[in-house]
């Protein structure tokens, strides 16, 4: 005698449709049943799965499907849950967070923003593993920005800094300008910093004229976009020494010589080191051994650089409030006519190492900053724009 058949859980038409209804939820609504969005009485007891019948329940009605009052019920919905788990649609993993379908933690408008940023760095700042994505997943989307009538893929925010030199080995090879820099060792750079392997690596060219050319043995912290290039941070294996490098600088060349690596721990102590440098200082520039130590360890006395700003520039100044942490912005004394400051004070204290890219971003002010502290930094100043009428006092101006 044949066996009977067990009828399935959701052999019935209503508890497969809340099955699908659940799924659906889970895509429309990533990242339910996190606290932003539960109603604080349901915050404070962690009812997490109440927001999830909340929002099938109402993406049920917007479908016309008809549920009983109530429906699905709690203990239901978590059965359903452990039935996606078991067939691999979520994770066995806690969701404390909410819930998401795999790598679907967006929501359209969290994808939009975060493709406009993708679009960004895979045009203007040349990355060209970010453009290939880009292509591929421009491809995908079409038919929602065709659905949303162009507004998906319209760039609303853009960042226009643009890298000044090649970047994506195919773009050289497509136009016949390879270049033999470490942009074509990306893939093996990026192992070594999410791994923190030691790698060599070859320096090709110093224009700074320090003699800095040829292989370094380094662990590879992150790669950072600034103004115009890409940059490696990197920590000296021999030393700890922590330092930043234009990518273009280095020769085609990155060997792993240690698979295993010292792991992420160890990486984001030093990336923490390393930030801590930069936002003490000024650019990017973070200073020779003996005091970089001193500067980490809080013993490296700073010094207090002061400039004048000019109108119509020292509006611009005022506005940064946020250019520096440790600044300082002194308003002068109002002028009787316009009523605002006749200049300001820009007034902040840092490291040794810094002052020359300090200088740099005063010089671009030209006659309208006057440097007043410390002397050695007045003194170079006054001798720079010497040097710059000595210049235009050479030749004939029409």
């Amino acid at each position: 005698m044949s066996k009977k058949p067990t009828s399935h859980p959701y052999g019935d038409v209503k508890a497969f449709e809340r099955l699908m209804l659940l799924i659906a939820t889970l895509l429309k609504h990533p990242g339910v049943g996190s606290p932003e969005f539960m109603e604080s009485s349901d915050r404070e007891h962690h009812n997490s799965l109440k927001q999830v019948q909340l929002c099938l329940q109402n993406l049920a009605a917007d479908y016309g499907v008809e549920l009983p009052k109530g429906y699905p019920s709690i203990p239901t919905l978590r059965k359903d849950l452990e039935t996606l788990r078991r067939y691999g649609i979520l994770e066995d993993r806690m969701y404390r967070w909410g819930y998401y379908l795999g790598t679907g933690a967006m929501s359209q408008e969290e994808l939009k923003v975060a493709f406009n940023a993708l679009a960004s760095q895979a045009k203007y700042q040349g990355d060209g593993l970010l453009r290939r994505i880009y292509q591929t997943l421009s491809k995908r989307l079409r038919g929602l920005d065709l659905e949303l009538q162009g507004e998906f893929f319209y760039p609303v925010r853009q960042h226009l800094n643009r890298a000044i030199v090649y970047t994506d080995p195919e773009e050289m090879a497509a136009l016949g300008q390879n270049r033999d820099t470490l942009f074509h060792q990306l893939a093996v750079l990026e192992k070594a910093i999410c791994q923190g392997q030691t790698i060599e690596i070859s320096r090709g060219s110093d224009p700074y004229g320090h003699s800095r050319i040829g292989p370094q043995r380094v662990v590879p912290l992150q790669l950072i976009y600034q103004d115009i290039a890409w940059y490696l941070l990197y920590e000296h294996h021999e030393n700890g020494h922590l330092a930043i490098g234009r990518l273009n600088r280095f020769k085609n060349y990155c060997q792993v010589l240690n698979e295993s690596g010292r792991g992420l721990e160890a990486q984001r102590n030093s990336l923490a080191k390393a930030y801590q440098l930069l936002e003490n200082g000024w650019g990017l520039y973070l200073g020779e051994p003996p005091e970089q130590q001193l500067e980490l360890q809080g013993k490296l006395e700073l010094i207090t650089v002061k400039v004048r700003f000019f109108p119509p520039v020292a509006n611009f100044i005022q506005e940064g409030e946020l250019r520096h942490l440790k600044q300082k912005i002194v308003l002068g004394a109002k002028n009787p006519t316009t009523g605002k400051p006749s200049y300001i004070d820009y007034v902040v204290s840092l490291p040794p190492r810094s002052l020359d890219e300090f200088s740099i971003w005063v010089c671009r002010y030209m006659d309208k900053a006057r440097v007043i502290a410390p002397p050695q930094l007045v003194e170079k100043h006054h001798q720079a724009a010497k040097a710059l009428l000595a210049q235009y006092n050479s030749i004939e101006i029409k």
